[in-house]
Order: C-alpha cells, then structure tokens, then sequence
C-alpha cells in the first residue's frame, strides 16, 4: 500500500491566497504546501488507485504528485473541500465508481452518497455506491470501513483502509471533533499510519466564539469550537487509538511559523509504504 498525501490542509490551504502571515510567509521560503484535504493509495498488488477525498485541487494535486488518476474513490462527507473536486473526473477517466455513506443526514434530508449523486449527475463516468457505515466494502483490493465521526452540523465519516494481502493498515479520523463514538474508534485503533484532523493547536481556541471542548486532565481543549480536533486533540486521539505513525493533517494556516511546518503536522506530498 503506497499512500501519498496529495492535500493536508483546510478548507483555505496554506499558503492561503492574500495572506501575508509569518506561517503563511513561512511555506513560502519552504516552499511546501497545504492545499486542500485529499489522499491517493496504491495497491501495489493490482495496480489500482484509490482516492479518499475529491480536492477542488484536484487537478494541480495530480500534475504535482504524479500519480495515477483513480480507479475509484471514497467520499466522507459533503463539504466542498472534500467533494467539489469530484468534477474533475470529466473527460480525464472512463469510468469511476465512487463510494459514500448510505445514512441520511437529518440537516440536509439525504445521504452523502445521495448529495455527490444528484450534485454530479452530469458526470455519465461516475456511479455512486451507497456503503453502509460500520459495513466493510471492496474497493481496488482493499477493504474500507466508513466510521461516523463528530463534526456537526453534517454527518461524517473516518475511514480504515486494509490491504488483505499484506495487513497493511491506513486509518483515517475524517473531520471530527474529539467527540468520536467509541464503536468507531474500535474500527480505527491499531492502524500503521493514522491521519488524524488537526485544524489548530489549542491556544488558538480563545478566537473561536465557542472556544473549546473535550478538555484533558490539564484542560486543554481537545476540540476547536465544535467541528475538528486540536492538535492536543488529535495527539491525543492518536493515542487512545494506538497508531504505529501518525501525521496530522486539515491543518490551517495559523499554527506559529516554528511549528507550523514540523513533525508531526504533515504537508502534501508525503509518502508512506505500508
């Protein structure tokens, strides 16, 4: 299983366009970037590709990494960070099949399997698959579990990822707060690489109107308002979750410039054999 981190940022990236911020100037003289959530795996055994997330930097993501287009994909919820880059699959694949939770969201009154449907009918090269939370599907030889989440007001979904082959394991905590339910948390534990939502260290909850949630022992707060973990959070997650690597990543632009950019906060473009 090779995955390659083609996007560990937020819904505005870092570099965010117009900002002149430290963090901000920071990537540029790295020159590394954030841009918005996505991730390509490999199966090394039959040569497929799977992308878990459709980026609206879909296509500067592919010509970056140089990886191959998908076979297939996973989409965890509707936001547009996540989804919107679904368009892109016009006239660059033959056929796409494209899996997504089968639950009804009681905000939006359907599935997010049902939102990418109708949202892309247009795309005849694109069949969406309901899969059933906590149900294991197939997807280029690997078997994938979609886990509810925490990340109100929208339903979402973490992943974990095997390769039967190998026992390769890839885990996801999706956006969510601290607040995962422990039955998800039992799909994910134990994973070789787990990418776990970061979106701010936790002194920057004081600037959040809800400030914080899911405090330690300490109290830290584990969740930035309502919606992501904070890095404290998603170590912590980490933790609970016993992942052998962990890399944290839907991370903004405003950790400190000296952290912002070091382990373990992750950027695109890294790659992990598993």
């Amino acid at each position: 299983m090779e995955v390659t981190l083609l996007g560990t940022g937020d819904t505005i990236g870092t570099p965010a366009p117009g900002c002149d911020c430290e963090t901000c100037e920071r990537a540029k003289e790295l020159g590394v970037e954030r841009t918005r959530f996505s991730v390509h795996v490999r199966n090394e055994f039959t040569g497929e590709s799977l992308l878990i997330d459709f980026s609206p930097d879909f296509r500067q993501q592919f010509l970056d990494s140089g990886v191959a287009l998908p076979d297939a994909g996973i989409v965890t919820h509707v936001h547009f960070d996540h989804l919107d880059g679904l368009g892109n699959a016009y006239r660059l694949v033959r056929d796409l099949p494209v899996h997504a939770a089968s639950e009804t969201d009681p905000v939006t009154g359907k599935s997010v399997a049902e939102t990418a449907r109708e949202r892309y009918d247009y795309l005849d090269t694109v069949t969406v698959h309901d899969a059933d939370p906590l149900e294991q599907i197939e997807t280029c030889g690997f078997e994938a579990t979609l886990v509810p989440v925490d990340h109100p007001p929208l339903v979402c979904y973490g992943l974990r990822l095997e390769d039967p082959e190998t026992g390769a394991t890839l885990a996801l905590t999706g956006d969510t707060s601290f607040g995962i339910p422990e039955r998800s948390r039992d799909v994910l534990r134990g994973a070789d690489l787990l990418l776990a939502d970061a979106i701010v260290p936790a002194s920057y909850c004081q600037y959040h109107p809800k400030g914080g949630d899911h405090h330690d022992a300490e109290g830290v707060p584990r969740t930035f308002g309502t919606k992501h973990m904070t890095r404290t959070g998603a170590l912590s997650m980490a933790e609970a979750l016993d992942a052998e690597t962990v890399r944290l990543v839907h991370c903004s632009h405003n950790f400190e410039p000296d952290e912002a950019f070091e382990d373990p906060l992750a950027v695109d473009g890294e790659r992990f054999e598993l």
